[in-house]
Parts: C-alpha cells; sequence; structure tokens
C-alpha cells in the first residue's frame, strides 16, 4: 500500500539539502536540530531509502534528489496558489531558478526574459552550465527550467526543441597563417586552442571527426571561462576555436577572425525542458523563451 508522504518531512529534507547542514536547517525552520534529525530519520523509514549523504554539506542521494524536487515544485504550486488566491505574501516577487549554457546567455536568452510583461514580478536566478550538464541541475530540483543539448526528458519535465546553435571553426587570419597552414588533420592537433573549461569537449570532438578519431586538440590549450572572453580570445590570436555565429559574425566582418574550415560548421540542438506543473509563471517563461529562440537559432 502506497504510503503518504508527510509535507513537514519532505519540506525539512530540502531546507537540509539547501542549508547544507542539519544545524543551520534547524534555524531556518525555528526548530531544533534534534527535531530536523528526527524528520529526516522517519522519512527515510517511510520510503525505506537513505536520502541524505551525511557530508559537509550535506549531499542528497539519487532517491533524495527526487523528493528535494517534490518538494520544490510543491512550494511553487503553493505560491501559484496563494497568489491567485490573493493571500498575503502574493505581492511576493516569483523566483524562477533556471540553468542556461553561456553561449546561450550572451547571445540570445536575456532577449527572451525581456519579451515578459514588466509586472509579471518574476525574479529570475540564472544558473551558468554547459548545456550537456544542464539537465543535471533539473534532475537535482534545483532549477525549474533548463536550456539542455539533450531531448530526453528528465523524470517530471516535459521538453520544448528550441532549435540549433551553429558553431564556426575559426581562428585570427595572422594565427591561423602560422600555425594552421597545411592540411587540417595534422596542424590542428598540434595548434594552440582555447577552450572554455575542463569540461569542454567540443574542440576535442571536433579534431576527433576530423582525424577519424586519431586524437584530439592540442595540449597547448587556453581556458577562457566566459563566452565572450573565449571569443575574444580566439580573435585575438591565442588559439584556435568553435565560436558562435552569432558571436562571430561581427569578427569576421571587422577581419579579426576567419574561418579556417569552410563547410565544417557544427550544429548544436537546444532544447527546453522544464517541470510538469500547472505554473503560470513558468509557462509564461516558456512561451518567451521558445519565441525568442525562433528567431534567434537555426531551424
Amino acid at each position: 500500500m502506497m504510503k503518504d508522504l508527510p509535507l513537514d518531512q519532505v519540506r525539512t529534507l530540502l531546507a537540509v539539502v539547501d542549508e547544507g547542514t542539519f544545524d543551520a536547517a534547524a534555524a531556518a525552520l525555528h526548530v531544533t536540530p534534534s527535531a530536523v534529525s528526527q524528520r529526516v530519520k522517519a522519512l527515510e523509514q517511510r520510503t525505506g531509502r537513505v536520502l541524505l549523504l551525511r557530508t559537509k554539506p550535506v549531499r542528497p542521494t539519487e532517491s533524495g534528489e527526487v523528493l528535494v524536487r517534490l518538494a520544490r515544485q510543491t512550494v511553487r504550486l503553493e505560491r501559484d496558489a496563494y497568489a491567485e488566491l490573493g493571500l498575503s505574501g502574493a505581492g511576493e516577487p516569483t523566483r524562477v531558478p533556471v540553468a542556461v549554457n553561456a553561449d546561450s546567455l550572451a547571445t540570445w536568452f536575456l532577449g527572451a526574459l525581456t519579451r515578459l510583461p514588466a509586472d509579471s514580478r518574476l525574479r529570475f536566478e540564472l544558473r551558468r552550465e554547459d548545456e550537456a550538464h544542464t539537465a543535471a541541475l533539473l534532475r537535482e530540483g534545483t532549477v525549474m527550467a533548463a536550456v539542455t543539448s539533450s531531448p530526453d526528458a528528465v523524470p517530471g519535465c516535459s521538453v520544448r526543441h528550441l532549435g540549433r546553435m551553429r558553431y564556426l571553426p575559426v581562428a585570427n587570419p595572422e594565427f591561423a597563417v602560422r600555425h594552421l597552414a597545411g592540411p587540417l588533420r595534422e596542424v590542428l592537433p598540434v595548434a594552440p586552442v582555447v577552450v572554455f573549461d575542463r569540461k569542454d569537449d567540443f574542440q576535442d570532438g571536433f579534431v576527433r571527426r576530423l582525424t577519424r578519431g586519431r586524437t584530439e586538440a592540442s595540449a597547448l590549450r587556453h581556458h577562457v571561462p566566459t563566452s565572450e572572453g573565449f571569443a575574444e580570445a580566439v580573435a585575438a590570436g591565442l588559439g584556435w576555436g568553435m565560436v558562435p555565429e552569432a558571436q562571430a559574425g561581427p569578427l569576421l566582418g571587422s577581419g579579426r577572425l576567419a574561418v579556417f574550415a569552410p563547410d565544417r560548421e557544427v550544429d548544436i540542438s537546444l532544447y527546453w525542458q522544464q517541470w510538469k506543473l500547472d505554473s503560470p509563471a513558468l509557462a509564461a517563461v516558456a512561451d518567451a523563451v521558445t519565441e525568442a529562440a525562433a528567431e534567434a537559432l537555426r531551424r
């Protein structure tokens, strides 16, 4: 027989995860640390699962992530209900945490948020993360929605295809003469390269395709962890890189960048994943993002 999940226990679990320790959660909930511990233990006994890793800070297990996501969704629905009923607290801004990749953030995503009505009173908390990893934040319940490269829906989420972001293999013209003269499959693996961070496998993947998996991009690589800084580093001649078409356009026009491998552009499909909630705030954001993406991305 299905057991009900007491909301006070589920919310306590959320508080522990958000605050990082049992003591901090107790202070936030205005109860004793013993009460917090008892509620979490009771919830673990009820579900028959270990829900928290007792590390510092505390981290949810895979089962714990499911209940943390449930707690966040419950809070969101309650706030929407309060707003519709005109009860106290309804005038507070609505918090909308969203995960978005750096290139979308630097090109089209912020324009999507400006499409929302000025009186919508939405408070955005944007989490910058690689498009291949944003789905993990949804799975953890950290964000309500995400721009992701995965078409596979996270449990409890819906998916919309936004479009394709095109990346161009580019370099400073002088850099190209100095480092990229010759067959690309030979010169590219040893030429200096710009990468976003240690998770960035994009340039390596480009070289693997070019060399049929025999090698990757050079070990002489510069880590530049902002989208704008990445494009500027390539234009300055630090190395070659894959730059979004929207950012590369002006730099190509000014002659600071050149495409060194024509017809080898790479398209990345982007998707909008969000919680399956009947939330007016979330629906409005989804519509604005979809409209902006339709104009900025390739179909």
